[in-house]
């Protein structure tokens, strides 16, 4: 039970990171490509809402819908350990979001790598 416990604890985890870069990323994004959109906080109820908890960022509505479809897809993700996005077998964003996590992974990807956040080359570049 113990071992069980630590694996959903590290799963969770796994998951919390995850959930930030998108929201950093998503959170770049808006801010360049959508500067005067009305921003908001992404607020969501059950366990996309427990991972948004923590995070500060803010986003105009369609960013926020697409952070939210995020998180909602990786909370649910069955790979362990999950692959990225690109490289995954299983597409299980919706279209719309799919194209429009691409825009966001282009836009964000280099320039927070730029900005020194040299953690994010695993995520952008496997």
């Amino acid at each position: 039970m113990g071992s069980k416990n630590n694996l959903m604890n590290t799963l969770s985890r796994d998951v919390r990171k995850d959930v930030e870069v998108l929201a950093e990323f998503i959170h770049m994004y808006c801010e360049d490509v959508h500067p005067g959109a009305a921003k908001h906080h992404a607020v969501a109820r059950g366990a996309a809402g427990r991972y948004l908890e923590g995070i500060s960022f803010t986003c105009c509505d369609e960013c926020r819908d697409l952070l939210l479809h995020a998180v909602s897809k990786r909370i649910v993700c069955p790979y362990d350990p999950k692959p990225s996005c690109k490289k995954c077998p299983t597409h299980c964003y919706a279209p719309k979001y799919r194209d429009m996590i691409r825009r966001v992974m282009r836009h964000s990807g280099m320039r927070l790598i730029a900005r020194g956040r040299l953690r994010l080359i695993k995520k952008y570049f496997f």
